[in-house]
Formats: C-alpha cells, sequence, structure tokens
C-alpha cells in the first residue's frame, strides 16, 4: 500500500509505525568506533547520514538538506566531477541533567553523506546557500556541447 509520507517523515528521513512493521528494519547508516556500550545514546564519534534531495534545472544539479541549528562554519562541502560530499557537526549547547529528560530524540554530533550525481558536473562552480536550516547547493552541470574556437597564432 502506497501511503503519503508526513511532512515530518519526509524532513527527517524516518518511516511511520505502519511502515516499520511491514518492511524489515532500516538501519540509520552510523559508523562508529565499534565498542560496546550499554547506553541507548550514540558516541560522539559517530556520524549520521543525511536525508538530501536531488534534482536537476536546465543547467544546474541541485542537492538539498535540512542542516538547521548547524553554524556555517561547521559545514564542509567536497565536491568532485561525478560526487558530492556533505559533512558537518550539531553542537548541543544545553545544559540540561539526562535525568530531567523525558524524550531526547534530536540528534546532535557528526554527519555526511555522499551522493553520486546523475551527470558530470563542473566542481569550481558552485553556489552553496542556507535559508531556515535548508542548504542547497547548486552546480553546473557540464555543456558537452559548448566549443571554443581557438586562433592559431605564430611565434
Amino acid at each position: 500500500m502506497d501511503k503519503k509520507r508526513s511532512f515530518w517523515e519526509r524532513m527527517t528521513g524516518s518511516m511511520g509505525m505502519e511502515e516499520e512493521r511491514d518492511e524489515p528494519k532500516k538501519v540509520m547508516h552510523v559508523t562508529g568506533t565499534g565498542k560496546k556500550n550499554n547506553s541507548w545514546m550514540e558516541d560522539e564519534t559517530e556520524e549520521a547520514e543525511l536525508a538530501v534531495d536531488v534534482y536537476e534545472t536546465a543547467t544546474d544539479i541541485v542537492v538539498q538538506t535540512m542542516v538547521a541549528g548547524v553554524k556555517p562554519e561547521d559545514l564542509e562541502l567536497s565536491i568532485a566531477r561525478d560526487m558530492i560530499t556533505i559533512r558537518g557537526k550539531r553542537e548541543e549547547s544545553r545544559t540540561i541533567d539526562e535525568d530531567n529528560y523525558f524524550s531526547k530524540e534530536l540528534y546532535w554530533g557528526r554527519f555526511s553523506r555522499s551522493i553520486s550525481l546523475p551527470q558530470e558536473v563542473e566542481p569550481e562552480e558552485v553556489e552553496a546557500t542556507e535559508k531556515h536550516g535548508l542548504l542547497t547547493v547548486k552546480i553546473k552541470k557540464v555543456d558537452k556541447e559548448k566549443k571554443n574556437n581557438v586562433r592559431v597564432r605564430s611565434v
């Protein structure tokens, strides 16, 4: 059954309770130290994976992801001709005793995502903007039809 996902499920990349029962449990891609830990909390060395939208316009490949609560200086973008990697860190600035929490679902810590791009791009021609927590990265596509006539000089 194709049930439309809620705004929250689309924004966070999570799934509803019904989907969890019907499908095998999907595990968030997390890497860590491998040490055993009895706490339900994640180690600080682990990285979560960002949920992204990737689409194209006539001239650009556009990647969008939510990075609310992340300072621009805590974001790192690496772009190659066929791949983009977004890394960052969301730091928790609250000093609340763990015993005072009823629920703690927000993700704090390191995250990253590498995306293979559907078309070759120009790594030097990139525009990255953040507005209201939405990071938008526009990367110019390689124009394979572009031609350049070169005049030969005598030296």
